[in-house]
């Protein structure tokens, strides 16, 4: 029995949003849903609140890793490659909305302090603003617990 039928997952293309990725397709599959796999390119400057100036070198750039990530990790699986420009939370949201997603699934980036202060968190924002539940999948540490003797 299926459970979602569509399920979005925004990328940037890091390793921890590539893992978000993984396992959106693993949810898929078992699923037999379809997967969205989304990029929103960013406005240059984070602290503009007006439309994104966005360069053609961008655009590329990110139609380019697009195709890569959809050659190395959808085979086999119904997907579509979605591409936005503005600030990410409102774009993967709309997105969201748009293609009527029943689970979107994210990365966390964890970003903490001034960081998170001007920034803020993407995942937050999607998370409370959603139609949709979000399941987030959160930063790996390269932390090793330290052995007891």
């Amino acid at each position: 029995m299926s459970i979602f039928n569509r399920i979005l997952c925004p990328i940037d293309f890091d390793g921890n949003s590539l893992d978000a990725l993984r396992l959106a397709r693993r949810i898929a599959e078992r699923d037999k849903a379809t997967l969205y796999v989304l990029h929103v390119v960013p406005p240059q400057d984070p602290l503009v609140m007006s439309a994104p100036a966005i360069t053609q070198r961008d655009e590329e750039h990110a139609r380019t890793e697009l195709q890569k990530v959809s050659n190395a990790e959808l085979k086999g699986v119904d997907h579509e490659v979605l591409l936005r420009f503005g600030h990410p939370a409102e774009e993967i949201v709309a997105a969201g909305s748009e293609t009527k997603a029943e689970l979107l699934v994210m990365a966390t980036h964890g970003r903490t302090g001034v960081s998170h202060f001007i920034m803020g968190s993407v995942a937050e924002r999607v998370v409370r603003e959603s139609a949709c539940p979000v399941l987030t999948v959160r930063m790996k540490t390269n932390h090793q617990p330290s052995k007891s003797n």
